[in-house]
């Protein structure tokens, strides 16, 4: 939403309160122009952004929770990211600065909870020198239609109970060929139930059995579904057949595995994935898929 569109919506409405996410700088003073208070949600746990913080404000120094520490490549992606992050961050204050906004608000939603996050949003708090308050797990619910994916779901009524594994890398990132391929002979091997969600980027004409090892299909049976493009991830994730989740840790779905209480096996990506694996497998409710020295997947650590 453009910020113009944004002071005619709020001169339309004239809302109490704004609630706005960390990307559009210019909400909380044009807010503030029309006398309505804001406020920002972070839609990210307070690990993560606690992270950023100590990565910026004292470089070269260990982050204080040793439960989170990254491997080298996953280190030096996210490194690269920090440094971006920072310098477009100094940029925005020193815009603030001369444009004269006004003070941002003292505090901050996350979208966390403390029995997760604690220790975490005690540092947020410190070190990011905002109160953070904990309004999570947000979840989006779903509706429970029968003829929606009805195929899926009629495929996992008829698995026994926490039998199934759900796999699923959400809708940003794309693998290549040599991961699918690991994944699929991982799946392969596992010999256990799996439902695989397999994307590819938008205008790319690719069939999934191109992408898959020869013969994969016909030698998984009927204990393996793979589904292109999309699939219903909430109420798989709530299907007592569901037993686990190989996923590649981003926000949204860690936070509906714990929701519906399924355990993850991560294989993070890139971002923020890495950081998020480290805490849900310190959390006790996760185990990473070990990698090689330059990141590469293996399909014996994934089965």
């Amino acid at each position: 939403m453009a910020s113009p569109n944004f002071s005619n919506i709020l001169k339309t409405l004239s809302p109490d309160l704004v609630i706005y996410d960390f990307l559009p700088s210019w909400a909380q003073p044009i807010a503030s122009s029309y006398n309505i208070s804001a406020v920002q949600l972070m839609t990210s746990g307070a690990m993560i952004v606690s992270f950023c913080h100590h990565m910026i404000k004292h470089p070269g120094v260990e982050f204080p929770f040793p439960a989170i520490q990254l491997q080298e490549f996953h280190d030096k992606r996210f490194r690269r990211t920090i440094e971006k992050f920072s310098k477009a961050s100094k940029e925005k204050q020193v815009t603030a600065v001369n444009n004269d906004q006004p003070p941002p608000c003292n505090f901050e939603l996350f979208n966390t909870f403390r029995e997760l996050e604690g220790k975490y949003i005690d540092y947020q708090s410190v070190i990011g020198e905002k109160r953070v308050v904990p309004v999570g797990p947000l979840v989006q619910g779903f509706v429970d239609d029968e003829n929606e994916h009805s195929e899926i779901i009629q495929w996992l009524d008829n698995k026994g109970e926490s039998s199934t594994v759900f796999v699923s890398f959400g809708s940003e990132y794309f693998m290549s060929k040599e991961e699918i391929e690991e994944i699929a002979h991982g799946l392969e091997l596992s010999n256990v139930n799996f439902i695989w969600v397999v994307r590819f980027p938008m205008g790319e004409k690719v069939e999934v059995e191109e992408t898959l090892p020869k013969g994969f299909i016909d030698r998984v049976g009927e204990r393996g579904l793979v589904v292109e493009g999309w699939a219903p991830q909430a109420r798989i994730l709530a299907h007592s057949s569901t037993g686990g989740f190989v996923s590649h840790c981003g926000w949204n779905s860690t936070l509906e595995s714990l929701f519906y209480g399924v355990p993850i096996v991560a294989i993070p990506m890139n971002l923020e994935q890495p950081l998020n694996a480290k805490l849900v497998e310190e959390f006790g409710v996760a185990v990473e898929v070990n990698r090689d020295i330059n990141g590469r997947l293996n399909r014996d650590e994934i089965a």
